[in-house]
């Protein structure tokens, strides 16, 4: 299984408007529910069920279809986990030394492949660009949305 750890300062300098962790939250609850606003190459994202803090999805990303079960720990992290093929991502808020932090983990398979080999390794790579970017378009949707007061 691929892992990846990535995190992202929310309040770079020179951004605007400020995020508190608060509209950090509702945006990562937002995008549980529908992800297509926050994440470059989703083509489908459809909420099947939600039950408490769990909800039931189906989506496709770079052309794969997924079916994912997402955890809200409120207000610090949201889990998702691929049923069937194993695997989750997380994304988690936090304070450090910088300020407010969003991090991004994930353990995905690559069918197909051997974990622990160097295709695995290449999969991963190569899908890390996109992983990491959707931290980065994750917060400049939430920021665009406080700033036109949708949240």
């Amino acid at each position: 299984m691929y892992t990846l750890s990535y995190a992202i300062e929310v309040n770079p300098e020179g951004v605007s408007p400020v995020l508190n962790a608060e509209q950090v939250w509702k945006g990562l609850e937002m995008k549980a529910e529908n992800a297509m606003p926050f994440v470059p190459g989703m083509t489908k994202c459809e909420m099947t069920e939600r039950k408490d803090n769990i909800i039931l999805r189906d989506i496709t990303f770079a052309g794969n279809d997924f079916q994912e079960r997402i955890t809200l720990h409120a207000p610090v992290q949201v889990q998702f986990e691929r049923i069937g093929t194993g695997g989750f991502i997380q994304n988690t808020i936090s304070e450090s030394e910088k300020g407010l932090m969003l991090a991004f983990t994930f353990a995905l398979p690559f069918p197909g492949t051997e974990p622990g080999s160097k295709e695995e390794r290449e999969k991963g790579e190569s899908m890390r660009g996109s992983y990491v970017g959707a931290v980065g378009a994750t917060l400049k949707t939430v920021r665009e949305m406080v700033s036109k007061g949708e949240l």
